[in-house]
């Protein structure tokens, strides 16, 4: 067990932020799954835009890689124009 106040804040601290990006990246999962699943391209032309910014904002935070968030962003565009 630590024996510095700092090293205690610390350790609250850090599990504070593991749990608030595990939610945050477990969300942006979920809506990247319902903007997959949807089948009308008005739908999904509203949808994406919110899914693309909390896909920045994951990466922003270092949660998820900068390239993984862009390939996110370019196959879900793509699916998106493929839709009819």
């Amino acid at each position: 067990m630590a024996n510095h106040q700092s090293t205690l804040k610390r350790i609250r601290s850090n599990n504070k932020k593991r749990i608030l990006n595990r939610f945050q990246h477990k969300t942006t999962r979920n809506a990247i799954k319902k903007l997959k699943s949807i089948t009308s391209k008005n739908e999904a032309k509203k949808l994406l835009p919110e899914v693309i910014s909390l896909i920045d904002k994951l990466s922003k935070k270092n949660v998820i890689h900068k390239n993984k968030a862009g390939n996110l962003k370019s196959k879900l565009t793509k699916h998106v124009i493929s839709l009819k």
